[in-house]
């Protein structure tokens, strides 16, 4: 065969993504407008601008971004490691918690092995599951939106690799309680690696959820989920992290994909770790907006669970979150709607918040009508 006769020999034949690939949900991020007088509520960020110090760090590592950063992020673990009391052994970093959360899942599942998770619960939780060949396993939220721990107790097998409990759960707000944790750690085996997802740890009122450091001293098999892009501000960085076993850790360090934690990320998040207390005071603003917000809602007559996150839920069907997404788009707000269960609104500034409750009471009036 001549070099034209190959040139012009038909296709036959095409790349192809795997089926697990072709299948997969898209992620949806929250929906986004150039607008300048747009409220942008739909992806849990926070509503200040970055913490001075971190921003401070950044303008600063900018100047050496021509370099690799420190693949091993000794500095950023070591600094984690010495506000939780742990080694930087048992911290593994990743770009934002779900980068880490797929290293979990790759560094602990083989094809066919199972996941367990409520649902509805972070949406990337089934994504990434299927990604690495696993199956996902959803078990529906109790009456409360809570996480029904004795159905998922009830549903692992032996081929359960992997829970992930997301307290405060995104996006309903409710959160697991210490003591629902630990009766659940205590009825299901010791090999299931139990994740604690939390990245919205800093906005709930103390006592509400665990003591997830004090599970996973008491039992190997937890394993804590953080990040840095809710309450201190770095979401754009991306960086999030990963307290377990040393063994496991040292896993998730290996399923890392190289260099996936910015230079910029690292150092912003150790000025953020240094800057706690400022974070904690913006905290505190976003936990009274969260408290008014939603005892005005409660009193417009919406019914919602309280929430321990940066959010607020309201369970709809799709004629009610129809009605809802378009008030709010109309009214130039970006809120997060979830088909066929409800729609997730971000707590953020007072006029914002304002901006909110006006839309609510304009929708409960046309329901009314």
């Amino acid at each position: 065969m001549t070099s034209d006769q190959i040139l012009m020999a038909p296709e036959t034949a095409h790349p192809t993504l795997r089926a697990a690939v072709s299948g997969l949900p898209s992620y949806v991020p929250g929906r986004r407008s150039a607008g300048e007088d747009i409220a942008a509520l739909a992806s849990n960020e926070s509503h200040y601008e970055p913490l001075p110090a971190a921003a401070a760090a950044v303008a600063e590592a900018a100047g050496k971004m021509n370099r690799y950063p420190d693949m091993a992020a000794v500095e950023l673990r070591e600094r984690i490691a010495g506000h939780l009391a742990v080694t930087a052994g048992e911290i593994a970093v990743g770009p934002g918690s779900v980068g880490v959360l797929q290293q979990i899942i790759t560094g602990v599942c083989d094809a066919g092995d199972e996941v367990i998770f409520a649902w509805r619960s972070f949406e990337a939780y089934p994504i990434l599951v299927e990604l690495a060949g696993a199956r996902p396993v959803r078990i529906p939220l109790d009456d409360a939106e809570g996480h029904d721990l004795d159905a998922m107790a009830a549903a692992v097998t032996d081929r359960t690799r992997i829970v992930l409990l997301c307290t405060p759960n995104n996006p309903t707000g409710v959160p697991i309680s210490h003591e629902r944790i630990e009766a659940f750690l205590r009825s299901i085996r010791s090999d299931v690696l139990v994740v604690i997802d939390e990245a919205y740890v800093e906005y709930a009122e103390a006592g509400t959820g665990p003591d997830s450091l004090a599970l996973y001293r008491e039992y190997p098999n937890v394993c804590i989920l953080r990040t840095f892009s809710k309450a201190y501000g770095l979401a754009g960085l991306r960086v999030g992290y990963a307290v377990a076993a040393p063994a496991i850790a040292e896993g998730l360090r290996r399923t890392a994909i190289p260099f996936a934690v910015t230079a910029l990320a690292q150092k912003a998040a150790i000025a953020s770790l240094d800057a706690a207390d400022e974070m904690q005071a913006r905290v505190a603003v976003v936990k009274q907006e969260r408290s008014r917000l939603a005892a005005q809602l409660a009193a417009q007559g919406w019914k919602l669970q309280p929430s321990q996150g940066n959010f607020l839920w309201i369970r709809a069907d799709d004629d009610l979150r129809a009605r809802l997404v378009a008030a709010f788009d109309q009214a130039d707000i970006m809120v997060r709607a979830y088909q066929g269960d409800g729609v997730r609104i971000t707590v953020a500034d007072p006029a914002s918040n304002d901006r909110v409750l006006q839309v609510m009471t304009a929708v409960l009036a046309a329901c009314a009508a």
